[in-house]
């Protein structure tokens, strides 16, 4: 099967960064103009899951995977309604698809869904200069524009520092998941839910309502769940004042409480321990956590820009550390004391990804029962 056969005449496109870099590729997805936060994801497999994950929302995402578009897209593999990223960069494009199942080619689909990009670049040599330099906005242009009017639409972009964006991605009207005659019922606060979480928790003997991320906990309370759950999602947590709030709320009622990601980012918020914009976060499919409580080593699908204070987690009388990143030792995860509240800054669904850590489904439905 031939590649590179692009319809778009091999049209021109720009990669220009916030610190002056310029990169020249070839046009891929829509033709246009976007800006945002430009950040990596060193994954080998899963690009579809990973432009539908919510939590990318605002961002400009470079795959490290030298071959994007070769298997194509199918519907089965989104992980939200559409594609969430903002802008893609990556390096060899394929427009034919091998996989037989597959419902289309990946140029459709970000044409299709507005996603601008850049394809014919070295990403490798971008990657380093990120992880060096530190994340930082970029604006990817298929136009015709002068690096004048790029750099002054580029200057319009806003810090991802102190940006709400749950709200942007978070379902408007609640919706329910799974069996309505489980044995037992979940509220879920969509912060930015990946299906594949829903998915995990519903093959699991539970019956979810999924909630507005600004819906408070008398709301959730009122439809009687046996369990609470904050999920993912993308920008600052500290800027999420009424998730705080929230978590706050249920850890009072001291009910089961479950978070992911950012969820794990308010409910450590919401328990007075800081949080902080790391230098490049971290996304790709396998960091080492280690389980302080069991002492055995995981391999993760991660997904974050943010982080929380380890510091501030060992300094706390009222959390405990109970995971930890063997990359660069930062917080993975933490317990509340004397309540059923825990949570991970990684993802046990691990769409896509290894299925070390799907026991902490497990440990939450068991959390659930007793």
């Amino acid at each position: 099967m031939s590649h590179n056969t692009l319809n778009l005449s091999q049209k021109k496109a720009v990669l220009l960064l916030e610190d002056g870099s310029r990169f020249e590729g070839i046009a891929i997805g829509k033709i246009g103009t976007v800006g945002a936060e430009i950040c990596f994801n060193t994954g080998m497999t899963g690009y579809q899951e990973i432009y539908t994950d919510p939590s990318y929302y605002g961002q400009i995402v470079v795959n490290t995977t030298s071959h994007i578009g070769n298997y194509g897209v199918e519907d089965s593999e989104n992980e939200s309604d559409s594609p969430k990223i903002t802008g893609l960069v990556v390096n060899t494009f394929s427009e034919d698809y091998s996989r037989s199942m597959a419902d289309g080619s990946l140029q459709e689909y970000l044409e299709n869904n507005n996603i601008v990009g850049v394809s014919e670049l070295d990403t490798r040599l971008l990657v380093r200069h990120i992880r060096s330099k530190g994340a930082m906005n970029a604006i990817i242009s298929s136009e015709d524009l002068s690096d004048d009017e790029l750099q002054r639409r580029l200057a319009e972009v806003p810090s991802m520092e102190g940006l709400e964006l749950s709200s942007f991605v978070s379902t408007v009207e609640p919706y329910f998941v799974g069996d309505e005659n489980a044995s037992h019922k979940i509220a879920v606060l969509d912060l930015g839910v990946k299906t594949s979480i829903l998915n995990h928790l519903a093959s699991r003997g539970s019956y979810l309502k999924v909630f507005n991320a600004k819906t408070p906990f008398e709301e959730m309370k009122a439809w009687n769940p046996d369990g609470y759950f904050l999920s993912n999602g993308p920008g600052d947590p500290s800027s999420m004042d009424y998730a705080i709030k929230t978590a706050q709320d249920i850890m009072a009622a001291d009910r089961p409480l479950f978070g992911i990601c950012l969820g794990h980012q308010i409910i450590s918020l919401a328990c007075g321990i800081s949080t902080f914009k790391m230098h490049n976060g971290h996304r790709g499919l396998n960091h080492p956590v280690k389980n302080l409580v069991s002492g055995k080593s995981e391999v993760t699908s991660q997904n974050h820009g943010f982080a929380v204070s380890r510091e501030d987690v060992e300094n706390s009388d009222v959390v405990e550390l109970t995971h930890i990143n063997l990359n660069d030792d930062t917080c993975a995860g933490i317990q509340v004391k004397g309540k059923k509240t825990f949570s991970v800054q990684y993802h046990p669904e691990s769409s896509p990804g290894p299925h070390d850590s799907r026991y902490l489904f497990d440990q939450f439905i068991n959390l659930i029962k007793s």
